[in-house]
């Protein structure tokens, strides 16, 4: 392998990184780095019960 054919190949994949690195800044991920380490310390437990329009899973039993 040449070296300009390597040197080619290293400038394509650092422009790769650079496009996608923009792509992720430009939709938002990183709006709220602060966010997530206190979501994973909230307590799941009531919404992990409620199915997605907010109803108790174990409300909709039907005998009710």
């Amino acid at each position: 392998m040449s070296l300009g054919f390597l040197i080619a190949i290293s400038l394509g994949l650092g422009i790769a990184a650079w496009l996608g690195f923009l792509w992720t800044v430009r939709s938002g991920q990183y709006d709220d780095p602060e966010g997530p380490k206190y979501r994973m310390l909230e307590d799941d437990d009531e919404r992990s019960r409620k199915g997605r329009d907010g109803k108790r899973m174990d409300d909709e039993r039907g005998d009710g």
